[in-house]
């Protein structure tokens, strides 16, 4: 019993982050890129990554470029950079502030933990791999 005990202990962090995240990629205003990208740590343009709350834009990828947060060290979270409420337009890359983003076009923020603000989409999320210092975001 104890066996099955840790067994589930160990198994239900990848449970969790492997969520299907149907809503965010469901979003009408982001239209679906096919990317894979590897951040590595070790590089100065990445290395706030190595630490928790910390994140990075990278504009190469998505629709308005990525975001990638350290959710607590040893967990990423990646999503599009483009306003999650609106049609991409000039206005509509979010910003990072702290451990949110903040979309140009309404000022309404995001959680970079979860991607949820107080609209009808969240953030489109994207999936992370994370092998040693490389952090391998892709759709």
């Amino acid at each position: 019993m104890i066996k099955k005990a840790l067994l589930l202990i160990i198994a239900l962090p990848f449970f969790i982050n492997c969520s299907n995240n149907e809503n965010s990629n469901a979003n009408p205003y982001i239209p679906n890129y096919s990317f894979s990208v590897e951040l590595n740590t070790n590089l100065p343009s990445y290395s706030t990554l190595k630490y928790v709350s910390n994140s990075v834009y990278y504009p190469d990828a998505g629709a308005r470029g990525i975001i990638v947060f350290n959710t607590n060290g040893n967990t990423y979270n990646a999503f599009d950079a483009a306003c999650p409420n609106q049609e991409l337009s000039s206005c509509s890359t979010m910003t990072i502030k702290g451990i949110n983003a903040v979309c140009a076009c309404d000022s309404k923020e995001y959680s970079l933990f979860t991607g949820l603000g107080n609209m009808q989409y969240p953030m489109k999320q994207y999936r992370v791999e994370v092998n040693g210092n490389i952090i391998r975001v892709y759709n």
